[in-house]
């Protein structure tokens, strides 16, 4: 929890609209929640107990913190620990964001297959995340108008004004083309 409050100042811009992980100012992150929280999880991770889902997640939320830039994150020990966390705790949104940090690793293209199988076994219907993680595989691999048709429902699907925002935004670019 402390990982991730350290990065709240940075998650909005002045006006209320989110900003994505890898455009935040990380100089607005809290520096002594981080390395708080990067105690707590080299201590739960150092446990003579297997790690709990929780202790995983906090070292997913640690690798995010401890990069400088967002091009420094290491997206392939995120990746494996997204796989730790599918055996300790399995669930569709943990395949779904294991998807996506794959798309960091291996590219849109691998990540698309997992979400469209995921898709397809349902479990998520009605889920925002689903569509707009798949508008933005799309959106990557330079297939607009599917993106466009996902971001659509995406937005359909959405619960809260900064998130509708965000995809408006993404939509917008997309019938712009």
């Amino acid at each position: 929890m402390l990982l991730h409050e350290a990065r709240r100042p940075a998650r909005y811009d002045a006006v209320g609209d989110i900003v994505l992980l890898e455009n935040q100012d990380r100089a607005l992150w809290n520096p002594c929640m981080i390395e708080e929280g990067l105690e707590l999880v080299e201590s739960a991770l150092g446990a003579d107990t297997p790690p709990s889902p929780y202790a995983v997640q906090a070292a997913i939320a640690a690798l995010h913190a401890r990069a400088p830039r967002a091009q420094d994150t290491d997206w392939r020990q995120i990746v494996a620990l997204y796989a730790v966390l599918m055996r300790l705790s399995p669930s569709r949104v943990v395949e779904l964001n294991h998807a996506a940090a794959l798309a960091m690793v291996d590219g849109p293209a691998s990540a698309l297959r997992l979400v469209e199988a995921l898709a397809a076994r349902g479990g998520l219907e009605g889920y925002d995340a689903l569509p707009a993680v798949r508008a933005d595989l799309l959106r990557r691999l330079g297939r607009a108008d599917e993106a466009l048709s996902a971001y659509q429902e995406a937005l359909r699907l959405a619960r809260n004004e900064p998130q509708r925002r965000y995809l408006a935004k993404r939509v917008a670019e997309l019938e712009n083309l």
